[in-house]
């Protein structure tokens, strides 16, 4: 068994930086890419003397130490990188556990299973079970030996012989082995077991046949789901493609031409290829559709670069050399450009031409020209992208910005001249709906002047009969008021349960004289939270922290009601919890006490409820340090209300749940629901 867990070690940054010499300290710029250590591994191998003493080789990338914790009651021991550690062990089996620190103090845990005997190993199955062909590339032949498969054995060597040369692999149990073949055909390979014993055993297969694939076994990469207008297809089964193309037009090749057939993906299949031709159903212009990229999936077992060609009526052909891999899927999105660049013309395309490196085979699928699909407009608006340029109407004008608090936020610029209007306003058209019946609330970011005023947001449906205006007749309209200078988040509450797909926003809510410069951001379609919290949507899923988990879930006692399920796995911790942002703020100064309905386990504990200001200066963890906290006893088994009496008389926007009361060694699965200001 493996297991992979990722934490952060201080200590280990430190002791990296005083190694360092002056000039590394001050240039740091590499510890904002780095990452955790990754392909954490160790071989294990065990002298054959009846002495238990095993070998520890861990491997990783990424790490400069390795942790060793040797899985009995010794002390653990650090290498560096490169290095191996040596430890004598008595019969039995243990879990050797190895920590992979990078220069950063990022960590990867990594243990492997180690059985340690002084007994002569034996197979228990049949060995010849073990050596396989690997179904996917050509002459590589894989031995895989589980721990259920042997006893008394610690690690195993494969001897694979070809041309007379012996080489040597060896390998943990649970692992493969493998080697790749220059030529197929019939080989010896023997596999030694090992243990502590002085005895090894030893299996041999003679004329094993190493297979040579020559035929994909594995479909080409399936292409994305494109609109019709995004892509003109030659073959594939993915799209439309257009007709009466001829995959062989006779241009006195000496290529073979076969349509293969994969479980059913068909494929052309090129043999003793020098060069060959496919000659489209009808001209193809690139221009006019603007098409960008030419897409080929191409495999083969010898070939290995090919010049790909496009023939244009009135400009001749053009190529671009690919280099391809054998025994697997080479993928190209070749730009047009390459071909462009070259003085080939694109809107009278008419053929295909490949041309090998040597003669031998390749399959072809998935042949079709392709553009990026049109971008539109869809909440949450970001103003990250052009597409999200809100229309103005009437005297107002719009721009995408950068936000007066923040220059690298780009934002949404309403300038409102008035002029007597008051109306004007922006609008945006939407490429997916917004269903205010499955989520009724809208919220906006808006940067007010500090004038008293609404804001009026309306969605609309496109589709649906025209006043007399031209405005669409199905809509709805909220209003919002304001009075603050800054930013603040506004709340739109729609209540007709329907689908639009265009948003309008009014910054003078229709007052005739309300001008002036506004900005507005992060337009979203999302629930609105305050108490009470009934856990009956999916915008009341709390974040989860350090070892607990989080889930909305079935009431333990009635199935048809939803709570929240809180999985507390310890570790040690002892401070994890889950949190949750509120829209609303929660004023403890005009009530003082918060109830909560628990569903206790019989284990005696405190549950800590704390209230935080999320704006409030953070501490050096990162909290917020304008809080209050309250502890509740609980002992019994099943529901009980809880409540919370608060003393600070503050305002917070965050909810935070501690089962474990902050101690350590509270685990279990706990569930709450119905958090109320009564």
């Amino acid at each position: 068994m493996k297991t992979l867990k990722y934490f952060l070690s201080t200590l280990l940054v430190i002791s990296f930086v005083w190694s360092c010499s002056n000039d590394d300290l001050n240039n740091l710029d590499f510890l904002d890419s780095t990452v955790a250590p990754t392909k954490v591994d160790a071989l294990l191998t065990i002298a054959q003397d009846n002495t238990g003493l095993v070998t520890i080789a861990p491997s990783a990338e990424g790490a400069v130490l390795f942790d060793i914790n040797f899985g009995d009651a010794s002390a653990p021991e650090t290498i560096k990188v490169g290095k191996k550690a040596t430890h004598t062990y008595a019969e039995g089996n243990y879990t050797v556990e190895i920590i992979a620190k990078g220069i950063t103090g990022l960590s990867t845990e990594f243990s492997k299973e180690l059985p340690v005997s002084f007994n002569q190993p034996e197979f228990i199955s049949d060995p010849e079970t073990f050596i396989k062909n690997d179904p996917a590339v050509s002459k590589k032949v894989n031995v895989t030996i589980l721990p259920e498969d042997v006893k008394w054995t610690t690690y195993f060597d494969v001897y694979f012989v070809e041309d007379g040369i012996e080489t040597i692999k060896p390998g943990n149990l649970g692992e493969t082995v493998s080697y790749t073949y220059a030529n197929a055909g019939l080989v010896d390979i023997k596999i030694v077991l090992n243990g502590g014993a002085i005895a090894t055993t030893e299996y041999i297969k003679t004329d094993f046949e190493v297979i040579e694939i020559l035929a994909p076994v594995t479909h080409a990469t399936t292409p994305e789901i494109r609109d019709s207008a995004d892509y003109i297809s030659i073959f594939s089964d993915a799209y439309t493609d257009i007709p009466g193309t001829n995959f062989n037009p006779p241009w006195n090749q000496t290529t073979q031409f076969n349509e293969f057939d994969l479980n059913g993906d068909a494929m052309l299949q090129y043999s003793n290829l020098n060069y060959q031709g496919i000659e489209f159903g009808s001209d193809v212009d690139a221009v006019s559709t603007s098409m960008e990229y030419v897409h080929i999936d191409v495999w083969t077992p010898d070939v290995t670069a090919f010049k790909f060609y496009l023939i244009s009526r009135s400009s001749g052909e053009k190529f671009v050399l690919n280099n391809l891999v054998v025994d697997q899927w080479n993928s190209f999105d070749i730009p047009l450009s390459e071909f462009t660049d070259q003085g080939l013309t694109l809107g009278d395309l008419f053929q295909f031409k490949f041309v090998a490196d040597g003669f031998g085979s390749i399959f072809v699928d998935n042949l079709y020209f392709w553009k990026a699909p049109t971008v539109f407009a869809d909440l949450p608006i970001t103003f990250d992208s052009s597409v999200e340029t809100f229309e103005p109407f009437l005297d107002a004008e719009f721009e995408i910005t950068a936000d007066p608090d923040d220059p690298n936020n780009p934002v949404g610029k309403i300038t409102n001249h008035g002029q007597g209007w008051g109306w004007e306003g922006v609008k945006l058209a939407l490429d997916t709906w917004v269903d205010v019946g499955v989520i009724p609330t809208i919220k906006i970011d808006f940067y007010n002047d500090g004038v008293a005023h609404d804001v009026l947001l309306k969605l609309e449906d496109s589709t649906s009969p025209k006043d007399g205006n031209g405005n669409p007749t199905v809509f709805e309209e909220v209003h919002a008021a304001v009075s603050n200078s800054g930013w603040s988040q506004l709340i739109f509450n729609f209540t007709t349960g329907k689908s639009y797909d265009t948003v309008v926003l009014f910054v003078d809510g229709g007052v005739y004289d309300i001008t002036g410069v506004y900005y507005f951001d992060n337009v979203v379609n999302e629930e609105y939270i305050a108490l009470p919290l009934t856990m009956d949507t999916p915008g009341q899923t709390f974040e989860a922290f350090l070892d607990a988990e989080f889930a909305l879930a079935a009431d333990p006692d009635d199935a048809n009601n939803q709570v929240g399920k809180i999985t507390n796995h310890g570790q040690g911790w002892g401070w994890e919890g889950v949190k949750l942002a509120l829209d609303k703020w929660i004023d403890v100064g005009t009530n003082t006490s918060i109830q909560m309905d628990f569903y206790n386990d019989g284990v005696t504990h405190d549950v800590l409820m704390k209230l935080e200001d999320s704006t409030s200066p953070k501490d050096g963890n990162g909290n917020p340090t304008v809080f209050e906290e309250v502890h509740v006893a609980v002992s019994n088994t099943g529901w009980s209300t809880l409540t919370f009496d608060f003393t600070s008389g503050g305002t917070y926007d965050t909810i935070v749940l501690f089962v474990d009361g902050g101690v350590y060694d509270i685990t279990g699965v706990y569930y709450f629901d119905n958090i109320i200001q009564p």
